[in-house]
């Protein structure tokens, strides 16, 4: 007799006030819903538009990651706000050619801002979706006005992500949503275990087998080159972004930013914003409530 298959319930909705609990964030439930927007080609690309105005801030997460990843920035800043799916990622379906790339998504990124928050006051990328944000800013400079870059800079390299790339090509499926959980431990050791198994639950998908997959190796959207491509064009589009721009460094060890990334965004921009802070690569992840204050402070105040 074959052993029933335990389904792990998931609603991506009903979480919240974790992530609010967690972080000392005043809970008041949020409106959020879930968007998708049809691309030239027929690919559907999701979100999460935040409140019900005028989005006044677009939050595009990370390599491997998904809109999810800003929900306690989100809480924390209270504001109305659209966090995209980037191609390949969360709910969207895969990049154009089948493998991301830089440009590749600036161009989806910019179909979805257009639709969804075209007076949107700044632009806030992590990792990938901050050199995402420097081609974009080039690409449809009209949808950049801020930009905010979280712990990456065009100076990353296959030395500097190495151990990140090596959790992210790491095995495709799960058997247990247990095992999954205990690799994802392993590789964030400062996050708690309620804030991770939340990320996996947004993030991976369970088959009917009952295996668990993470949404973005459904795809396996990363071109092998990727990591050592030359970003100099990206350089030359962080110098040439007419806008203000912030840089949030994290200081940890799993940062992939060094002190000469920052002083090349120094030399090129002498005028740019740069803050350090406690936190790893993922900055949203382990001092959202501060990069909330950061981005509040950078966009609405100065």
């Amino acid at each position: 007799m074959t052993d029933a298959i335990e389904r792990v319930p998931y609603d991506e909705f009903s979480m919240f006030h974790e992530n609010a609990e967690e972080f000392g964030i005043d809970y008041v439930e949020p409106t959020v819903r879930r968007v998708s927007v049809t691309m030239d080609d027929g690919r559907e690309h999701s979100a999460l538009v935040w409140g019900t105005g005028l989005p006044e801030l677009v939050l595009i997460h990370g390599g491997a990651q998904n809109a999810h990843t800003w929900d306690t920035v989100a809480l924390a800043l209270g504001r109305p706000l659209v966090a995209i799916d980037m191609p390949g990622h969360g709910h969207s379906d895969r990049p154009a050619d089948g493998a991301a790339n830089v440009p590749r998504n600036a161009q989806d990124v910019a179909e979805m801002i257009r639709v969804l928050a075209p007076a949107a006051r700044a632009v806030v990328g992590m990792s990938l979706g901050g050199l995402t944000t420097l081609a974009l800013s080039a690409h449809a400079p009209d949808l950049v006005d801020k930009l905010v870059l979280v712990d990456i800079t065009p100076g990353v390299n296959r030395d500097k992500a190495k151990d990140i790339a090596a959790f992210v090509n790491g095995p495709e499926s799960f058997e247990r949503f247990d095992d999954l959980l205990a690799r994802t431990i392993e590789f964030n050791p400062t996050r708690s275990e309620a804030s991770l198994r939340r990320g996996i639950l947004h993030n991976a998908e369970q088959r009917e087998d009952g295996s668990w997959v993470w949404r973005h190796a459904r795809h396996r959207v990363f071109e092998p080159d990727t990591i050592d491509r030359d970003y100099g064009v990206l350089w030359d589009q962080l110098e040439g972004h007419a806008g203000p721009l912030m840089l949030v460094r994290g200081m940890r060890e799993q940062s992939v930013v060094d002190d000469d990334d920052e002083n090349e965004v120094r030399r090129r921009r002498p005028d740019a914003r740069i803050e350090q802070v406690d936190a790893g690569h993922s900055v949203q992840g382990d001092q959202p409530v501060l990069l909330a204050s950061l981005i509040e402070d950078f966009t609405f105040n100065h």
